[in-house]
């Protein structure tokens, strides 16, 4: 029987912080499972990606448990940062590194790099879930290109949003922090304030809370409070009935590797305005005809994201064709028991 010891950070079940990369971890364990793996879920305690000691004796102490030769696939989180535990492990454990983000280009420093750099060369196996973050990783790092695969992330089938008569619905799902560029929605729509529409912000504001509370008083003060709404985390049945409910998502990060909440809106039917940064234009893809379901645009532009949205908002036209193209890339969206059979390949390939 086919077995892996999956390694993530604790909490990645925890309803309460959402995130791309533990929808992923947990999509990805469940998936093995029904494809007859035997999966160890092994959650480490600590201050991932930038762990203190006792985060690093923790994870070395889940690892040391794990008997020899086995199939180890790690959440790049905890693996990236801690080459003090993982290389001498190489040794004896066929390790498999997925990476949600490239530590090289998210974290500062040639630090970061050199870690991340010492332990991916020593695993059997790099994931990634972007064809641009393995770009990345073949550029930062002297890896052999057959070692770095794509497992893109799945999206599920979804009912198709209801929209409004105004197109005004606008819906961002993502932690309140300043990677996600919620300021930069702020002072979009802080130049838009004379048309009509009214903004859901799905996300944890517990991430960063002097950011969440920072926007919080620009809303009240550039008069859009009851206009602009945050709304905390959701998922499940809630966060489906606010994709069903809105008209487009927008998404200004000023770093994604992937962006699976676009592909959540696409399942829905929904267009996305969003920052043109890492593998967004992947996830946002093609209708059949050749027509991206949404308008990308340059990051950390606040102007750029404003024409973007009073085009939306102005141009029934516009509107129209992203809403066709969003219906036809629904019909070609990854599935997550693709994700699934991808990464089984890569984990039966380090066994081997």
């Amino acid at each position: 029987m086919n077995t892996v010891h999956f390694i993530v950070p604790a909490g990645i079940d925890d309803p309460n912080r959402p995130s791309g990369g533990n929808a992923y971890d947990c999509r990805v364990a469940r998936g093995l499972a029904a494809a007859g793996w035997t999966v160890h879920l092994h959650e480490v305690p600590g201050s991932w990606p930038s762990p203190d000691r006792r985060s690093l004796r923790a994870l070395a102490a889940a690892v040391g448990e794990i008997p020899d030769r086995a199939v180890v696939l790690f959440d790049g989180l905890v693996a990236s940062p801690a080459p003090e535990v993982l290389s001498s492990e190489a040794r004896r454990l066929r390790l498999v590194v997925l990476v949600h983000m490239p530590l090289g280009q998210s974290e500062p420093g040639r630090a970061a790099r050199e870690r991340e750099g010492t332990v991916l060369s020593a695993a059997a196996a790099v994931v990634t879930t972007s064809a641009w973050a393995r770009r990345a990783l073949l550029t930062l790092y002297s890896l052999p290109g057959e070692r770095v695969q794509v497992a893109e992330p799945g999206a599920d089938p979804a009912e198709l949003s209801r929209g409004t008569t105004s197109a005004g619905a606008l819906l961002s799902v993502a932690a309140v922090i300043s990677g996600k560029g919620h300021d930069l929605l702020v002072d979009a729509l802080e130049m838009l304030v004379d048309r009509r529409w009214h903004c859901l912000c799905v996300g944890s504001l517990d991430c960063d809370p002097a950011f969440a509370s920072s926007l919080r008083r620009r809303v009240v003060g550039g008069g859009m409070d009851g206009r602009v709404r945050f709304a905390g985390p959701q998922t499940g049945r809630d966060l489906a009935r606010s994709y069903a409910a809105s008209d487009v998502l927008v998404l200004p990060s000023r770093a994604e590797t992937y962006g699976m909440v676009v592909t959540e809106a696409l399942a829905c039917g929904l267009p996305v305005v969003a920052a043109e940064v890492g593998g967004v234009p992947e996830a946002l893809g093609y209708g059949s005809d050749g027509y991206r379901p949404g308008l990308l645009v340059a990051p950390d532009d606040p102007a750029a994201l404003r024409d973007a949205l009073r085009a939306w908002l102005e141009d029934a036209d516009l509107r129209r064709r992203l809403r066709r193209a969003a219906h036809e890339r629904r019909a070609s969206l990854p599935t997550w028991s693709t994700t699934a059979s991808v990464m089984a390949g890569v984990l039966s390939g380090a066994a081997a």
